[in-house]
């Protein structure tokens, strides 16, 4: 109809989403099962790269499974709880940051090439930031919901594999609130340095976290709720971009803190929302390896790292490549003319 406003999202469609979520492709789960018993190994010898390489096939729907077009997005956000001075380094960092990705000069740009991944910066609205969630919720329902609409953009086409970063001035102190909140225990157990503040400010953002919990704890009746209150544009397009990927049976892997608490939004919601995922490392945020406890996931990497900007991602991206190279190019025992176990 000429004239007629363009229908605005809202996450009860998100909700409708989550409810309706694609299985694994068990065939070809187990295709690839079989075909890592005839390998030219003892069986588990390549321990969790052979885990790795049957989780590929699965979540892919193919084998052998294929890592021709992995692609990394980065997506990058401002959040008002920054100016209650929560990190070491102040807002207009984050635009800087992106300018220095745009321009090929950041750790992931490198990690990227040597690992022969696309690589996308998707900037969400930087000049407006999130609401302090100290005060007000971070967002309303529809800017919450056009953030998610908008992660799932990314998921292009004909990718093989989904690795997810971020990066926002004070998306730590929203991952912090978003643990709190989903999962309890106290404000202090999922509070961290980020980028290395000091003791006073320390204790200043787990105060901030457990007020703010506090103040909007009677609204957040759900999961995306909890989001909606305490989290950041960049995290709730990281929430997106997960649930897109697991629509069109992409495998993914997700970064550090922030961006694992952005995909227990989702498991909070429903707990089998992250079969596609990996977590690729544990950072040295303290909430990290407490929420891997709670999401039940192990880490592939453990390398002490905290930049964000998924970096850990990509190089994790590395052992799934050895994962595949070792599943699709080893000889079977009967092409090798090797005895098998007897």
């Amino acid at each position: 109809m000429p004239g007629a406003p363009t229908p605005q999202p809202n996450l009860n469609e998100i909700r409708g989403l989550l409810k309706e979520l694609a299985g694994p492709d068990g065939a070809a789960g187990a295709a690839a099962e079989a075909h890592q018993a005839q390998l030219t190994k003892p069986a588990g010898a390549l321990g969790r790269l052979e885990e790795l390489a049957i989780w590929l096939a699965t979540w892919q729907g193919r084998h052998p499974p294929r890592l021709e077009r992995p692609l990394t997005a980065v997506f990058a956000g401002n959040h008002g709880i920054a100016a209650q001075g929560v990190s070491a380094y102040p807002p207009a960092v984050t635009a800087q940051m992106v300018k220095n990705f745009l321009d090929g000069g950041a750790a992931v740009n490198q990690l990227c090439g040597y690992a022969d991944s696309d690589l996308r910066v998707y900037e969400m609205a930087l000049e407006e930031p999130t609401a302090d969630f100290s005060e007000a919720p971070a967002m309303s329902d529809a800017d919450c919901a056009r953030a998610m609409s908008y992660g799932m953009l990314a998921v292009e086409d004909g990718i093989d594999v989904l690795m997810l970063g971020e990066m926002g001035i004070g998306n730590t102190t929203s991952a912090a609130a978003l643990c709190h909140a989903l999962f309890g225990d106290e404000a202090g157990d999922w509070v961290g340095r980020g980028t290395g503040i000091d003791e006073t400010r320390l204790a200043h953002k787990v105060a901030l976290v457990d007020a703010s919990v506090a103040r909007h704890r009677d609204a957040m009746t759900d999961s995306l709720e909890v989001l909606r209150h305490l989290g950041g544009l960049e995290l709730a397009a990281i929430a997106g971009a997960i649930l897109a990927a697991r629509r069109a049976r992409v495998p993914v892997l997700l970064d550090g803190y922030a961006c694992t608490a952005a995909a227990a939004v989702l498991h909070a919601f429903n707990p089998s929302a992250l079969a596609h995922c990996q977590v690729a490392h544990v950072s040295v945020e303290p909430g990290h390896g407490r929420l891997l406890q709670r999401l039940g996931k192990r880490p592939l990497l453990d390398l002490d790292m905290r930049l964000g900007e998924g970096s850990g991602a990509v190089v994790a991206l590395l052992l799934l490549k050895a994962a595949a190279a070792c599943h699709t190019g080893m000889a079977t025992f009967a092409q090798a003319g090797v005895s098998g176990p007897a």
